[in-house]
């Protein structure tokens, strides 16, 4: 469980980074719950829990539901949302892989991996991310301690990448792309070599993740207010 907690309090602290670089300003209730009054960047939570039991009240009261699309990362799978006009979004498991651990045999030889420096070097690996399309969702002011975005690159161009940062005395790793744990992983333990590395994944990336010497170490649950239509949806 202590596991547990420390993954979702890296995923709040994540998820808080992204808002504030939106200007959206959330707030940690206690120790239980972060949320935000008001609506967070597309694919990311209103609301994280980040101790069990957290009564389905407090979340509710700490989100905006006056509009549909507000969406709550339960993050130990013990919340009941039906009533408040929410549906599971989906579920998924925490992941987690001691410091240290032996790295995965690389992917794809000749991928070379360096961290993103510049608000230009963003914007391209936000492109290969997500095909170009949408609004930028990941802003320069993103690129700052505790936070890397990590670009693999082929024949010059970035073919691969994922966040990594820190909170909660581990470094969470998210927004995964080209099936890369493996460069991933080498360039995590470069940087934060005494640091586990936590996350979440379902389907077949949490297969991929296993395989890459994951753990999974307990269940979340996604859910989203459908009341009067939208989607907001969670992607981090």
């Amino acid at each position: 469980m202590a596991l547990v907690r420390r993954a979702a309090l890296n995923n709040a602290v994540w998820c808080d980074a992204v808002c504030r670089a939106h200007g959206v300003t959330a707030r940690y209730e206690g120790a239980g719950l972060w949320c935000s009054p008001r609506r967070t960047p597309p694919m990311y939570p209103d609301a994280v829990t980040l101790e069990p039991a957290v009564p389905a009240g407090s979340v509710v009261r700490g989100v905006e539901t006056a509009s549909p699309g507000c969406s709550v990362k339960d993050s130990f799978g013990d919340l009941d949302l039906a009533g408040n006009g929410f549906d599971v979004l989906f579920e998924a498991q925490w992941i987690h892989r001691p410091a240290g651990a032996p790295l995965p045999v690389a992917e794809a030889a000749g991928m070379e991996w360096s961290e993103v420096s510049d608000a230009r070097e963003l914007a391209a690996w936000e492109a290969a991310f997500d095909g170009g399309g949408g609004d930028r969702l990941f802003r320069p002011a993103l690129l700052r301690e505790g936070i890397v975005f990590l670009a693999g690159r082929a024949d010059g161009r970035i073919a691969a990448g994922a966040v990594a940062s820190t909170g909660g005395g581990v470094v969470g790793v998210s927004n995964l792309f080209g099936a890369a744990w493996a460069g991933v992983l080498g360039a995590v333990s470069l940087r934060w070599p005494d640091l586990d590395v936590v996350g979440y994944e379902h389907g077949e990336d949490l297969e991929a993740a296993v395989r890459a010497g994951f753990t999974a170490i307990g269940p979340l649950r996604v859910w989203l207010r459908t009341t009067g239509g939208g989607d907001h949806g969670v992607a981090s």
